[in-house]
């Protein structure tokens, strides 16, 4: 390990070379600079990288005229000379970049990198950047390092012998730091809905960017859940610290969150510095599938820059600009795709460029990169709610995406989508009620030791309601529907799940597994001309009577009813069904016997009567 002069640098590549620049936090900025004053000794290189913070004089035009930069990942100093033809860009999914050095498709002359100072036995630490870092330096012919003593050491696969170091500067600077924008509104809607689908035990993959951060926050009353991702952020050191999140159910790495770079504050830094309950991997062990799915319920939290109505997602590109990189997306995508109980998700704002565009989009723009397919995607998840698209045809896709679009795009996307076929002619578009629910169009709920979803209906569980009313006896059709009824036709189910719930309301229960939803149970009003009173009625699936459903629909109905303004809720019921006339007789109500009808009643409850405190 020789030191390097000041006014002196090493040939480490021949003409036309190759050169691997450390990644993230832990690039080698003073090692940098001293190559760029010394660029005379170079001639003709390339240099290869993944995303790096901090700044990137390599790329600027008075050293282009010696090093031309190939990345697999953009930076945002890289965005501009990518897209102006004086820097490349190769796509590749994180897990295989480590075999193109080893195996020789990209064969590394040198790695400049940045460790830790050696310990009593010559080992340094890649510390906060193994990724691909670890497989440049066991391709490269040549190492030079940097030497950092604020390079923290961190455990894992991330010891270089002093011995494989041909050159080293030793050269003291702060990491640079990297902050998310921080929570809006927006964010924490979708981190809220995003936390509703995570069970406890469940093993995390975050990506970059605001909303995976605002998601950890809204995760902190979770228990037990694990993590195995590319990135640990300042987030997830704080759902470790917090306590829910221990790693104590991964079947794998048991107690250890394992990551393979980490970006963020001092603190995170500071926090990873001789933890031993992290382990940074490199990304061929991070990324790989087949790892992955080893934990069950494994969930990928990912973003695109935007996503058409039957599911494609582009995620590389901005109006067929090259904006960032492929990265880990399909490596966690398919990985929690294959895990028992995995969730892959795509979280992102409804729209970008301050609400000007809609990120559900009718078609992807000219030149996107589809980064997942249509068969990749499971979950879109925006501030308006989640669209469940796996096993979904193309025309409940659209549905579903429409759904979650921003309002003032959705009628626009319903349009195209019927030009295209892509819908029924009788497919309308709905109000939908956002705020009534527990603050969100989506709440998870458990009932007699079971855990279900109450909602709105949506247009798009057409389907589903059909198979929920032919699972019903006939005497619950004639209870539910006061005659005979034989079918439920397309159009009917349509008609019944394409409630305007700003006026009408129709809610679910839903049996939910992954992305499979089951209806069990449906309340729902309609409103009288008059404005203040409405006629309601329930149905809950034979299997699931006495488990609480029709209790938990009555009193939404009757939470909502009130904030609306209504005074009067009334249903037909029959003067046996002692449940559901027991279940009105909780709260102030009258019951009036049908003259015409002697089977059955007229209940009708009072609003205006119901006092604050009191629940159903």
């Amino acid at each position: 390990m020789l030191p390097l002069e000041p006014r002196h640098w090493p040939v480490i590549a021949p003409p036309g070379g190759r050169v691997f620049i450390g990644s993230g936090a832990a690039c080698p900025q003073a090692l940098m600079r001293h190559m760029l004053q010394n660029k005379r000794a170079l001639q003709d290189i390339e240099l290869v990288q993944i995303t790096t913070l901090g700044p990137t004089p390599w790329v600027e035009r008075d050293a282009l005229d010696t090093f031309r930069t190939n990345a697999f990942f953009l930076n945002p100093d890289l965005r501009g000379p990518v897209n102006e033809g004086e820097a490349d860009y190769t796509p590749c999914f994180l897990s295989e970049i480590p075999s193109l050095f080893r195996r020789g498709v990209m064969p590394l002359d040198a790695a400049l990198i940045m460790v830790s100072p050696p310990d009593d036995h010559g080992l340094c630490s890649l510390g906060v950047s193994v990724d691909v870092v670890r497989s440049a330096v066991q391709s490269a012919r040549t190492i030079v390092a940097q030497i950092n003593k604020r390079m923290p050491r961190t455990m894992g696969k991330c010891e270089v012998h002093v011995e494989n170091i041909d050159f080293f500067l030793e050269a003291d600077e702060e990491l640079p730091e990297w902050r998310s924008e921080g929570e809006d509104e927006v964010t924490r809607k979708i981190a809220r809905y995003v936390a509703q689908l995570v069970e406890d035990g469940a093993t995390l993959q975050l990506g970059v960017g605001n909303v995976p951060d605002s998601v950890c926050q809204a995760l902190r009353g979770h228990k037990h859940l694990g993590f195995h991702s590319e990135l640990f952020s300042d987030g997830a050191m704080d759902l470790m610290k917090c306590g829910a999140l221990d790693n104590s159910r991964k079947p794998i790495n048991t107690g250890l969150s394992v990551a393979s770079f980490a970006r963020g504050s001092q603190a995170l830094y500071d926090f990873v510095d001789g933890n031993y309950q992290m382990s940074f991997q490199p990304t061929d062990y991070t990324n790989n599938i087949a790892v992955i799915a080893q934990h069950p319920h494994m969930v990928s939290i990912n973003s695109a820059v935007e996503v058409d109505v039957t599911g494609q997602a582009a995620a590389d590109t901005v109006r067929g600009k090259f904006y960032s990189g492929v990265g880990g997306l399909i490596d966690f995508t398919r990985g929690a795709a294959m895990s028992n109980g995995g969730l892959p998700i795509l979280a992102l704002p409804s729209t970008a460029e301050g609400g000007v565009t809609s990120r559900i989009v009718s078609l992807l723009s000219d030149g996107a990169g589809v980064v997942c397919s249509r068969a990749d995607v499971h979950f879109v998840v925006t501030e308006y709610g989640i669209a469940t698209l796996r096993g979904r045809s193309i025309r409940e896709r659209v549905l579903e995406l429409i759904q979650v679009a921003h309002p003032k795009f959705r009628e626009g996307l319903l349009r195209d989508a019927r030009e295209r076929k892509l819908i029924a002619p009788y497919e309308r578009l709905i109000p939908r009620p956002t705020r009534e629910i527990g603050g969100v169009e989506f709440q998870k709920v458990t009932l007699a030791g079971e855990s279900y979803v109450l909602r709105p209906l949506h247009p798009s569980d057409e389907r589903r309601l059909q198979e929920f009313f032919y699972s019903h006896t006939s005497d619950t059709i004639q209870r539910r529907y006061g005659y005979r009824v034989t079918s439920m036709s397309g159009v009917r189910a349509h008609e019944l799940t394409g409630v305007n719930q700003e006026r009408d309301l129709a809610l679910g229960i839903f049996e939910m597994r992954g992305p499979m939803q089951r209806l069990h149970a449906i309340g729902r009003y309609f409103l009288e001309d008059d404005g203040e009173s409405a006629e309601c009625a329930f149905v809950v699936r034979e299997s699931k009577r006495r488990h609480g459903m029709g209790r938990l629909l009555f009193a939404r109905m009757v939470e909502i009813a009130r904030r609306r303004g209504l005074t009067r809720l009334w249903a037909m019921v029959a003067n046996d069904n002692k449940p559901m006339l027991n279940l009105f007789k909780t709260l102030p109500c009258v019951v009036k016997p049908m003259s015409d009808d002697p089977k059955n009643c007229q209940v009708t409850l009072l609003l205006d009567e119901i006092e604050e405190t009191h629940s159903v």
